[in-house]
């Protein structure tokens, strides 16, 4: 049976485009729907593509400083989400940060002291895929700090991030959730793909046992760190829909001029699919 053949005229002719025919094309086993729903996604992911160019000519004209943090648990999608927002940016006006572990050095500096030197310069955007709050979650739950460190940034990060918008910074918060179901399926597609399995690690492979641990700590970074910077929480066991979200929330959130209100309007995948 042709995988053409239950489509409406409206569908086939989305099909039957560019965008379309290459959807279908790379699928394994042809679903016609699938790629009419996946040409709508792109659709609007362009749209919010191009008002992300328009935001980050504004930051560069007006010597603007923005700082986009994504969190999440591991495998949760951040890089991901990262890629697709800064796809069509000019690459100097935009860093992304993805610290490694800190060096000897590092280790002897104030905690923060390493992610000041990564902020951003006038008219910069700095996205951060994991920040100083690895300090909060991560590094507690793997025992690679001591209580008293953590204690110590708990103290200061309110105060950290204060100074930071003070100084003229825009600052937000993303963190994308997923299930414990989601993130074991997201690791065996990880450690069976070669392409991937570089990025299994063995904070990974503690992760699903410390799954109730990782929670105990996050409540709490939710709960204390919403002073100075609220956090967006972000559903993220659907890829498509948590990078919708991601960019709604950030056109949303900085007051850049020009700002097409109808275009950064909240959708909902299942209105997206049905425009």
């Amino acid at each position: 049976m042709s995988p053409l053949r239950h489509l409406s005229e409206k569908e086939f002719n989305i099909i039957n485009t560019k965008k379309g025919l290459e959807a279908l094309l790379r699928q394994k086993r042809l679903d016609a729907k699938k790629t009419v729903n996946n040409v709508k996604y792109e659709k609007r992911l362009e749209k919010l593509q191009e008002e992300m160019l328009i935001l980050q000519q504004w930051v560069a004209a007006n010597n603007k400083k923005v700082v986009i943090i994504f969190e999440g648990r591991d495998a949760a999608g951040k890089g991901g989400a990262i890629r697709r927002i800064i796809q069509h940016l000019p690459p100097r006006a935009i860093r992304v940060v993805a610290l490694p572990k800190p060096n000897e050095t590092e280790l002897g500096q104030w905690y923060f002291q390493r992610y000041i030197n990564r902020l951003p310069n006038n008219g910069e955007i700095v996205f951060f895929d994991r920040s100083w709050y690895n300090r909060a979650v991560v590094e507690p739950v793997n025992d690679f700090c001591t209580q008293k460190q953590y204690d110590i940034f708990m103290s200061q990060v309110n105060e950290f991030e204060k100074m930071i918008q003070e100084s003229g910074i825009y600052l937000l918060k993303l963190y994308f959730s997923i299930t414990k179901k989601e993130q074991e399926r997201r690791f065996k597609d990880i450690v069976s793909t070669p392409l991937k399995k570089w990025k299994y690690s063995d904070v990974d492979r503690r992760a699903l046992s410390l799954w109730d641990e990782y929670t105990k700590y996050k409540e709490i970074m939710f709960e204390k760190t919403q002073i100075s910077a609220p956090w967006k929480i972000i559903k993220a066991n659907r890829k498509t829909s948590a990078r919708i979200r991601a960019f709604e929330y950030i056109l949303k959130s900085i007051p850049y001029e020009t700002k097409d209100l109808e275009t950064i309007r909240p959708k909902t995948m299942r209105s997206i699919l049905n425009e």
